[in-house]
């Protein structure tokens, strides 16, 4: 029963063995309770933790990875600072010790480590800050297009979004083409997207101390063109500096959560959502065990 459930859907075993769909469900849930009644921290000293959407209507659940492992290691509905207060009762329960937490910049949960974790050292995410420039690479353009009067080049401006978020050496020769038309009657564009450029170079550095003269240097240099997206995403940057050299401590990302997000996003797509939210957590957990999810 157990090799079917691994690999086959509710439905397929239900139909194969002549038995009820709820009843089917509830066996893989009880069994999946057993499992997962209690997970072992102790040895947990790398993790990352995320949010994903639930349901339209900002719902969100709130998942922790062990780093390491690879694996779920918490989930709770929310993403307030208290939805992780019960990963913290865990890992004090079972004397874990916790040394590094990959993140994005979310206050909930940066509150929730400092409060529970503060000798941890908090990564934030290269993925999430290279997101939050490309936001204020697009909200230059807007701006810019706005004020523009001239009606040619609010053409050339117009459509070049997507352009301007992708790495310069993955457009091809098209779009490398248009983009550099449009960078070429808008200085002030030229330099927003320049800026976005460089700051791929911000983990690129030799040591930590190289990196903050970098940051320093290229915040100087995104406050001096005097645009309000790139002052706020400078200031941003330096009130979250301490987060973001971290990473020359311990090289660690969000990433394989990422990853997993998606796999759970498959899990729920495919199921059309679960009505069953403790099911659906518990299928969570057990993701890292299967190729296949039961759904």
């Amino acid at each position: 029963m157990s090799c079917l459930l691994k690999s086959m859907t509710v439905q397929d075993v239900a139909q194969n063995l002549d038995m009820q769909w709820n009843t089917v469900k509830q066996i893989e849930k009880q069994r999946l309770q057993t499992k997962y009644r209690s997970i072992d921290l102790s040895s947990v000293t790398d993790i990352a933790i995320d949010e994903f959407s639930i349901k339209k209507g900002h719902v969100y659940q709130t998942v922790v990875m062990d780093l390491k492992t690879r694996r779920i290691v918490f989930i709770n509905q929310g993403r307030a600072q208290e939805c992780l207060d019960g990963f913290w009762k865990r890992v004090k329960r079972q004397k874990a010790s916790i040394k590094t937490v990959a993140m994005d910049m979310w206050p909930a949960y940066i509150s929730s480590v400092l409060e529970h974790s503060p000798d941890s050292h908090i990564v934030f995410d290269k993925f999430h800050i290279v997101k939050k420039i490309n936001e204020a690479i697009s909200d230059v353009r807007k701006m810019l297009f706005h004020q523009e009067k001239d009606l040619n080049k609010k053409k050339l401006l117009k459509g070049t979004r997507w352009l301007l978020l992708y790495n310069q050496q993955n457009l091809n020769e098209k779009g490398s083409s248009r983009l550099q038309e449009a960078l070429s009657i808008n200085q002030p564009l030229a330099q927003a997207y320049y800026l976005k450029e460089d700051l791929q170079q911000l983990w690129d550095q030799l040591n930590e101390h190289d990196a903050m003269r970098f940051m320093d240097l290229w915040c100087d240099q995104a406050e001096t063109t005097g645009l309000s997206p790139m002052k706020k995403f400078s200031n941003m940057l330096k009130s979250h500096r301490t987060g973001i050299m971290n990473w020359y401590k311990n090289q660690v990302s969000t990433g394989p959560l990422e990853g997993m997000n998606n796999k759970i996003k498959v899990l729920k797509r495919k199921a059309y959502g679960y009505r069953d939210i403790e099911y659906f957590n518990l299928k969570i957990l057990d993701l890292h065990t299967s190729r296949y999810a039961l759904i």
